[in-house]
């Protein structure tokens, strides 16, 4: 989302705040190295959704992973990568400064292994695909997305129960209720719909819980939580 751009980013609130969605993560497509906390501010004082942020890490190579996470390290938000390099999949999966793996982009998801989402689960790293793929007008490949998501989507089930769906939508009209996402995850793609209500709010509830543990410094890394103690 363009952060530039506020009356934007306020419309796009008030149409969730429509469909009673209540939490909402965004992230900054434009100068996301420079984000800065007063433009949360700005955003949050005109609406009841909680919002948080994320910046998604798109690494070509595995020294420019690891120069990103120097840039973002301290950030108290959710931080995601998005690749098609195995290697660095593997990397991300086993560093608990990921906290998702992005398969949004079909390009990506054919390179999803069982062994990469094994790794994740084993470190507690949630998986991210999107639906934004299945609406689009080309029928024919609409139809072939869809089948790349529900192969996809079987996969995850097998392995990972720390996994998100997300709608990550290009525009406010192709927004639907998660009650809605759900169905279509029931109906199109064979899930469970417990699952699917997992996918759209207990395992983001999770997520959330632990960026707001990160960011009020409880969070050590993940399974680690700071508590106070009797000195």
């Amino acid at each position: 989302m363009n952060f530039n751009d506020l009356d934007e980013i306020h419309r796009v609130l008030e149409f969730c705040e429509k469909l009673q969605i209540n939490n909402l993560i965004l992230e900054p497509l434009n100068d996301s190295k420079h984000f800065h906390e007063d433009f949360l501010s700005k955003i949050n004082k005109d609406t009841k959704i909680n919002i948080y942020i994320r910046f998604n890490l798109t690494p070509r190579t595995l020294n420019e992973f690891k120069e990103d996470l120097k840039l973002y390290r301290n950030l108290p938000y959710i931080l995601s990568l998005e690749t098609n390099v195995k290697e660095i999949q593997i990397q991300a999966a086993k560093d608990s400064r990921i906290q998702l793996l992005s398969y949004s982009d079909p390009v990506n998801m054919k390179t999803a292994t069982p062994g990469v989402i094994s790794l994740a689960k084993q470190n507690g790293t949630f998986i991210e695909c999107s639906l934004a793929p299945i609406m689009i007008k080309n029928r024919a490949l609409q139809s072939k997305n869809l089948r790349l998501i529900y192969r996809f989507l079987q996969l995850i089930l097998r392995i990972n129960p720390y996994f998100i769906i997300s709608g990550n939508f290009e525009t406010i009209y192709d927004l639907r209720h998660p009650r809605n996402l759900c169905s279509i995850c029931n109906t199109l793609l064979g899930m469970p719909l417990d699952k699917a209500k997992n996918a759209f709010s207990r395992n983001v509830d999770i997520l959330l819980k632990q960026v707001i543990e990160r960011k009020e410094n409880k969070l050590a890394q993940s399974g680690v939580r700071l508590i106070k103690g009797d000195k």
